[in-house]
């Protein structure tokens, strides 16, 4: 969608530009700026990590780690491309990895990203501050991992894949990120396009009565520990029981994979 500058005469369109025009790169530009200002793309949210990748037997790492006021983990995957790429697949990926994440984990990740930004501040303090806790609550840190896709634009690939995980019960979010150059200035328009956000509270409200009824049917929260196998070949292993509907899209967009490059 086009801006306009308003004079006292008229409305005059603001040239659209792309980051690659104006050579800025993921990391060490879009990455850098979003890191210290997620509130534009993510609003109520801490950032925790930066290029986080303690997974083991990977070599993967998380644009950006960060938790909101729920206590939910959000993963959050940057690309500056017109089409997204496979960021969605990406996310799904990365939000399994961490999905178990301890409330220690995530103070120690924390702390390691205060002090390579040679920040002082005290790394569990500051995470119980945002969330208004007086101490860590082991039951409520981490039960749901949310996904945020930011792109200069998404394919239709994206957004219809999006909408279906959506629909089962995933929390993802889609911001187009629209460059404009007026002169020498850049400017930044930050657009959620998933959910549209007259709707996002509508759909929150659903996902949470959703596990309401599933808490409800099951009486006390389920601490059990699942392993999730595609014929006979273990895929995933020790994930909670809430992530079962993650894990198993996960793993039929894997088997699909493999079977679109078997030989013919």
């Amino acid at each position: 969608m086009p801006l306009y500058q308003l004079t006292s005469s008229s409305l005059v369109q603001i040239s659209s530009t792309s980051f690659q025009d104006e050579n800025l790169r993921e990391r060490q530009d879009l990455q850098r700026l979003l890191k210290h200002n997620i509130s534009v793309i993510s609003p109520d949210t801490l950032v925790i990590a930066e290029e986080f990748g303690d997974f083991s037997d990977s070599n993967r790492r998380i644009d950006l780690l960060a938790i909101d006021k729920n206590a939910n983990l959000v993963v959050i995957e940057l690309k500056r491309t017109g089409d997204g790429g496979h960021m969605e697949l990406q996310a799904i990926r990365y939000a399994s990895m961490v999905a178990n994440m301890t409330w220690d984990q995530a103070v120690f990740a924390y702390r390691r990203y205060l002090q390579a930004h040679e920040t002082e501040l005290d790394a569990e303090s500051s995470l119980l501050e945002f969330l208004g806790w007086d101490q860590p609550q082991e039951d409520v840190f981490g039960q749901n991992v949310r996904m945020i896709l930011a792109s200069g634009d998404f394919s239709k690939e994206i957004t219809t894949s999006v909408l279906w995980l959506n629909e089962r019960d995933l929390d993802i979010t889609c911001v187009r990120l629209g460059l404009y150059r007026s002169g020498d200035q850049l400017l930044l328009n930050a657009e959620q396009i998933i959910p549209l956000p007259e709707a996002e509270g509508y759909q929150v409200e659903v996902r949470q009565k959703r596990r309401e009824e599933r808490s409800s049917r099951t009486g006390t929260r389920d601490r059990s520990v699942l392993t999730l196998s595609i014929n006979g070949e273990p895929f995933r292993s020790r994930f909670k029981k809430s992530d079962i509907g993650l894990n198993t899209v996960l793993a039929a967009m894997f088997r699909l994979s493999v079977e679109s490059y078997q030989p013919s």
